[in-house]
């Protein structure tokens, strides 16, 4: 198989050319460690949002392998994982719905995080998320097997990373294990760096306790396209900020899959009717299409979530909180939508006043925050007068 001028195209397009990650990129061949994969709903082309309802699609590569190759070098994640079946044990008849649970990450997100990493040779790195390897796979040609550690909470995925990565030459430590909890015998030794393709909320205490002094954490936010980078501190904590630059992972599973969420236990009769209602203030569109405000949503009312319809063009957002606080929003694309809200929360109004603040300063105030990770993982935020906290 001819690989390489396409592993040499992908270094092109996810990094500069004075980069050191070009050269690891162009040397891995990405096709092994993704033979097969889910395609969702649409392609992974659709600029829609996707009805997982309507099941994803196995892709088999070797069965095809100009569609393998056209996958495997695209900047783009690949899905492994759907609930709790992996695509290597489906068959062609199976269509999973619900949510990923595993991805080989895209390329030029990892080159992207690893940059905030200021790796320099010799550094040990606990690479959190194992999923197909391929991770682990350019920071062990980077840096070198013996410098990278990598876990993940599911035993399937840790054994077959270890047998892909064996099959390119690669053999660092892969350990099963739950992240956010304390880490195994063998992953607490110590790091220079920590880099998560998972996201948390909180950051777990087991990070900071294993990162080295002044050394470095990279990882994303649960429910947030936020990017937090932190230097550890001499109290146990950590000390950076949120990013400019957004990204979003899987947040961390501690089971076989996720437990059902608020929507789909249909906790809080949402579907009923609200005990106000009201016009929205803005033209109906998804809502929290925009990464920024729903950001800024997940700090200022954690645990949020939300979904989207369309039946007959007509749209219909929902909001639900664990307090039992729901909104839900319809009409027309364009259109000023009806807006029904119960709970102690007003969650619509404060997804308004996001807006408002959008479009009165420009911009939020989540992203270029700096960061104060406590030793207990909590994250004080500050930018100017703005101040939040992020404790789960």
């Amino acid at each position: 198989m001819d690989w390489e001028p396409r592993a040499q195209g992908l270094a092109e397009r996810v990094s500069h050319p004075g980069s050191r990650w070009r050269p690891v990129v162009a040397a891995l061949p990405r096709h092994a460690f993704v033979p097969r994969w889910w395609e969702p709903p649409g392609g992974y082309g659709a600029r829609r949002p996707r009805d997982l309802s309507a099941g994803w699609e196995l892709r088999d590569g070797p069965l095809d392998e100009e569609a393998w190759l056209d996958a495997a070098y695209s900047d783009v994640s690949l899905v492994t994982r759907v609930g709790t079946l992996h695509a290597d044990h489906a068959t062609s008849a199976d269509r999973p719905a619900g949510l990923p649970t595993s991805s080989s990450t895209m390329p030029g997100l990892i080159v992207q995080l690893a940059r905030y990493l200021y790796l320099d040779a010799g550094h040990d790195v606990l690479d959190v998320g194992t999923g197909s390897g391929y991770g682990c796979a350019l920071l062990a040609t980077r840096l070198g097997e013996e410098h990278v550690t990598s876990v993940d909470v599911d035993e399937y995925l840790t054994s077959a990373a270890a047998v892909r990565l064996a099959s390119v030459g690669l053999h660092p430590q892969v350990l099963t294990a739950d992240a956010t909890g304390p880490l195994p015998e063998g992953a607490a030794a110590g790091y220079d760096r920590i880099l998560a393709t998972v996201a948390v909320r909180p950051v777990p205490a087991s990070w900071l306790a294993a990162l080295r002094p002044g050394g470095r954490l990279v990882t994303t936010l649960s429910g947030t396209m936020m990017i937090l980078t932190a230097d550890k501190t001499e109290d146990g904590g950590a000390a950076g900020r949120v990013e400019w630059e957004r990204a979003g992972f899987m947040r961390t599973r501690t089971g076989p899959g996720y437990p059902r969420s608020l929507i789909e236990t249909g906790a809080g009769g949402f579907w009923g009717d609200g005990d106000e209602v009201s016009q929205g203030r803005y033209p109906m569109g998804t809502a929290t299409a925009a990464g920024d405000i729903w950001s800024m949503l997940s700090v200022l009312a954690p645990g949020s979530e939300h979904a989207f319809t369309q039946q007959d063009g007509v749209r219909t957002v929902l909001l639900v909180h664990p307090d039992g606080s729901w909104a839900r929003a319809s009409g027309l694309p364009g259109e000023l939508p009806v807006v029904q809200q119960k709970g102690p929360r007003r969650l619509w109004d404060l997804l308004d006043k996001i807006r408002d603040d959008l479009l009165r300063i420009g911009e939020l105030p989540v992203y270029g925050a700096s960061a104060r990770v406590r030793p207990d993982g909590a994250i004080e935020l500050t930018r100017g007068r703005w101040q939040a906290t992020i404790d789960a």
